[in-house]
């Protein structure tokens, strides 16, 4: 199975941009530029869609809320080992 190729934001508005500018049909664009017709009205409806946010990726938003939950859950887990040791030494010296 062919690995799945990945294609910059750039590329993704100038194909969109030819598709929409040209003459020719989508198809035709597409098969010059050496991708899927399908893939291409995609890109189109996508662009149409969420306008200059489009091609942001998958996934970004995501993975950055889990890697901040990440720190913010290792942080606490230490907040609570020290309050965990100095109410052990308290509960010790006050014996």
């Amino acid at each position: 199975m062919p690995k799945r190729r990945k294609y910059s934001t750039e590329f993704k508005h100038e194909a969109v941009e030819m598709a929409r500018t040209s003459e020719v049909s989508i198809s035709q664009v597409a098969r010059e530029l050496g991708i899927e017709p399908n893939m291409l009205s995609r890109w189109c409806r996508e662009s149409v869609n969420a306008g200059p946010k489009a091609f942001q990726g998958q996934g970004k938003p995501r993975d950055e809320e889990l890697a901040s939950l990440k720190r913010e859950l290792a942080r606490v887990k230490k907040e609570r080992d020290f309050l965990q040791e100095a109410a052990a030494f308290f509960a010790k010296t006050s014996k």
